[in-house]
């Protein structure tokens, strides 16, 4: 009973009238656009381009594992570096633990990367 009183229909009205308001809108120019839009259809037209370059050959060929090993690889330090980025802006509330820590954590990552370095990953053969 007190959910039922805290929550009343009316309090999410706005809500409903802007979700209609924008359904309304995205069918509306669905619509719209599909009625006085050009309508040229021909062979030419129809055919399958991919960024400019007429499409040749089986969509299943190979790739190098190389490709998906350094793509993840740049996710990976990437995420890493994001973590930069509180620890810069709330920096002079951390004090020397808090640099001690980045210099720990920067160590980590340089290391990591000195690894995939010598191991020879990021050589694009």
């Amino acid at each position: 009973m007190i959910l039922a009183e805290i929550f009343l229909p009316s309090d999410f009205l706005p809500v409903f009238v802007q979700l209609g308001l924008a359904l309304a809108f995205v069918i509306i120019t669905m619509i719209v656009t599909h009625s006085i839009g050009p309508k040229n259809r021909g062979r030419v037209k129809d055919e399958q381009w991919e960024c400019g370059i007429e499409s040749v050959g089986d969509a299943r060929a190979p790739i190098s594992v190389k490709y998906f090993l350094i793509a993840i690889l740049f996710v990976l330090f990437d995420v890493e570096i994001i973590f930069m980025y509180p620890w810069a802006v709330n920096f002079r509330q951390l004090g020397w633990a808090g640099f001690a820590e980045m210099v720990i954590f920067m160590g980590i990552l340089l290391g990591g990367f000195y690894y995939i370095i010598r191991k020879g990953v990021l050589n694009w053969d």
